[in-house]
């Protein structure tokens, strides 16, 4: 008897035959040792479309929604059918007594193993490994302790629930909205909330005027300080004002009025999860969040240098003292030093680190502790490699401490702040030089507090050698980009204007970690963003979609709210029934919301079914009927004139006539119609007038 192991990725199934002792090749399969090692390519089972469930709702119609199954079936997708046919083969093989899910150890692993094992229908016995990193200490480590599957339970009633709810509101709110607009508008229960937040930055941006000021800078030989009011303020509304000021003060003597310092300290950071990991990666390197999980997903599978990178999670188990101090001293090539350093300031059971009540499913991404300084890596996985590895030590390092001063300098009744840093204790900063300037004496720097001042004492005097009135003007926000907007779906629940709920749900964000990136990246391929170098910037399509759709669609609240139900579902919440029946009514609602949508100016497109954009107009070459200069054309759900811009209102629904006992009208239908003033048919005549308008006479002809 043979015990069959399915990993999520044929690489990972490699990985684990290998350490199995299974090393004959089968029919995409490793045996040997009493091992069957197979494995999934990601999903190969999915939700059913609404017309694989019922062929009417082929057909986009308004009064076929909502679309509420009564069971979610599911599918073999046929693109991998092959696959599946091999794993069902050998999940109901008699000489397979158990089976081990290996995919990926978290919630959406979870479901792709048991979408399959539902579809081959097997009732064979199953355990789970649960594993944070690929390396055969780790493999061999979950190996020995394999947990009953229903254990698992819990994250697959969430997994399920996630899935159901996101083809619900996703397919119904797709179908009502383009009916209603004429247009393909795709709506997601993540990824509107995630829109409207590009939205919202854009018309902030958009509405924004600046006002100018200016600024007097004035020099005292060897430092400088900036003019501030008797409220502290820097900015001067007036020209001749600032003007006035700098010309008191040129060539003057002036005194140190006030010096205050005060010893600062920064602890190190913690360490990285998967969104942390990205917004750093996109702040220091500009990859997109897609492009760094891609690179730590590589370096976890093929590299087996960083544990699971798919974590929420910034802690480690307390019990990983000993592994984090074998890990440090591992470091090779250039990371060998502060590997060595970080374990000689001590691997301290340090509650910023080792905190087990802070964990998740996965602990902190960290490296494996396998060499890596001679592993053949791209410029791309070495900087993500090191920026881990780099963290891991850090927060072993000292804390960086500083010396903050802030000097008052008076010269003609008119006061000057300087402010300096001077760098007591370097500790985790040195490992992020760029974040440690050093200004020099007299530098710019030290008057905007990014440098060293000199030695000053109250009542100390200089001369003011020259005064400089600068023009500046208030600035609008930044254009998001992959950091700055994972940071506001991390954090979305924070967003909420109610205080009690805010404080409820400070801590859910939308979408989890291993989801975001694939969000950003829906919302560009569907049109709502487009990236600008770096930034991340709502197009007209995104703008006007959070016009069309109910605020709480648009809102990160409600999802929000579903994310953290989902969270408790679980840790073994009984909130499965409740979550499903808020889902359903939420759905019904949408779909009411938007046959009563209001009126806006979406860009007609041609579509297909399922939501598939043609790039041109299809048109029949026929003129309009109506203004008799643009051509018909066909979309999806009409027939309509090319020249919409212009003004021209000629429609023709391809289900105009099917609730009064007509056909369905198709492109062969429409061009009789507009060349015969009668088309008769099996079921009534059609009648069309002089301006395209169309009307039906049910009857034999």
């Amino acid at each position: 008897m043979h015990t069959l192991v399915v990993a999520e990725k044929p690489s990972v199934g490699r990985d684990i035959a290998r350490v199995l002792g299974a090393g004959t090749k089968g029919d995409n399969c490793l045996t040997g040792n009493g091992y069957v090692v197979s494995w999934a390519v990601g999903h190969l089972v999915t939700l059913k479309e609404p017309d694989e469930i019922d062929p009417r709702y082929k057909h986009w119609r308004k009064e076929d929604l909502p679309i509420i199954p009564e069971k979610m079936e599911t599918k073999v997708i046929s693109k991998t059918k092959g696959q599946f046919s091999v794993l069902k083969k050998l999940m109901n093989d008699a000489d397979v007594s158990e089976i081990v899910c290996a995919t990926d150890s978290g919630r959406e692993g979870e479901l792709i193993f048991r979408y399959i094992y539902d579809q081959a229908k097997c009732k064979k016995p199953v355990k789970r490994l649960w594993i944070s990193s690929m390396t055969e200490e780790a493999i061999r480590s979950g190996f020995a302790a394999l947990r009953p599957s229903q254990d698992y339970d819990n994250l697959y009633k969430s997994a399920r629930c996630r899935a159901d709810a996101d083809w619900l509101i996703g397919m119904n709110a797709t179908r009502a909205f383009t009916i209603r607009y004429n247009v393909i508008l795709s709506i997601g229960r993540v990824q509107t909330p995630t829109l409207s937040m590009l939205v919202k930055r854009r018309r902030e941006i958009d509405a924004f005027v600046p006002t100018a000021y200016f600024t007097v800078r004035a020099d005292f030989g060897d430092y400088e300080g900036i003019y501030i009011d008797a409220n502290g303020e820097k900015q001067i509304p007036e020209k001749a004002q600032a003007e006035t000021i700098a010309g008191a003060v040129k060539g003057k003597p002036a005194e140190v009025t006030e010096v205050v310092k005060e010893n600062k300290s920064e602890r190190p950071p913690l360490l990285y999860d998967l969104t942390t990991l990205q917004r750093e990666a996109n702040s220091r390197f500009g990859y997109s969040a897609k492009k760094t999980l891609q690179i730590a997903q590589d370096l976890y599978e093929k590299h087996k240098l960083l544990t699971y990178p798919r974590t929420d999670s910034r802690f480690l188990s307390h019990d990983m003292q000993g592994k984090v101090r074998e890990t440090l001293s591992k470091y090779d090539g250039n990371l060998k030093e502060i590997g060595e350093k970080a374990v000689g300031y001590g691997i301290t059971l340090n509650k910023r680190v080792f905190d087990d009540a802070k964990l998740t499913d996965h602990h902190a991404i960290i490296p494996t502790g396998k060499p890596a300084s001679k592993a053949s890596l791209t410029t791309d996985e070495r900087n993500v490699y090191e920026m881990v590895a780099t963290r891991l030590a850090a927060v072993f390092y000292p804390n960086y401490e500083y010396e903050s001063t802030r000097v008052t300098t008076r010269c003609e009744g008119y006061s000057f702040q300087s402010q300096g840093k001077h760098v007591t204790q370097p500790g985790w900063r040195e490992l992020t030089p760029a974040q440690t300037k050093k200004g020099k004496k007299g530098s710019r720097d030290a008057a905007d507090g990014e440098g060293e001042l000199p030695q000053l004492s109250r009542g100390d005097t200089r001369t003011c050698k020259a005064a400089s009135v600068k023009e500046e003007a208030t600035k609008p926000p930044k254009e998001h980009n992959d950091a700055s907007l994972l940071a506001e779906m991390e954090h979305a629940g924070r967003r909420i204007e109610d205080e009690n709920l805010r404080e409820q749900m400070k801590d859910c964000g939308l979408g989890t970690p291993a989801t975001r990136a694939a969000i950003i990246e829906r919302l560009i391929e569907v049109g709502y963003v487009k990236r600008e170098k770096k930034n991340l910037v709502a197009t007209e399509k995104g703008c006007k979609l959070i016009d069309a759709v109910p605020v709480e669609m648009a809102s990160p609240e409600i999802t929000g709210q579903w994310e953290k139900i989902l969270s408790e579902i679980s840790k073994g919440a009984d909130k499965e029934s409740d979550f499903r029946t808020g889902i359903v009514r939420m759905t019904e609602k949408l779909v009411g919301d938007a046959a009563a949508a209001p009126d806006v100016g979406f860009t007609p497109e041609s579509y297909k079914k399922g939501g598939r954009a043609q790039k041109k107009p299809v048109t029949l070459g026929i003129k309009c009927p109506l203004c008799g200069k643009g051509e018909v054309a066909e979309n999806r759900a009409a027939f309509y004139c090319t020249r919409f811009r212009e003004g021209c209102k000629y429609t023709v629904w391809k289900n105009c006539l099917q609730r009064i006992g007509g056909p369905e009208i198709s492109e062969k239908l429409i061009r009789l119609c507009l060349t015969n003033s009668a088309v008769k048919g099996s079921t009534g005549t059609i009648y069309t007038s002089s301006t395209g308008v169309l009307s039906f006479v049910p009857g034999n002809p």
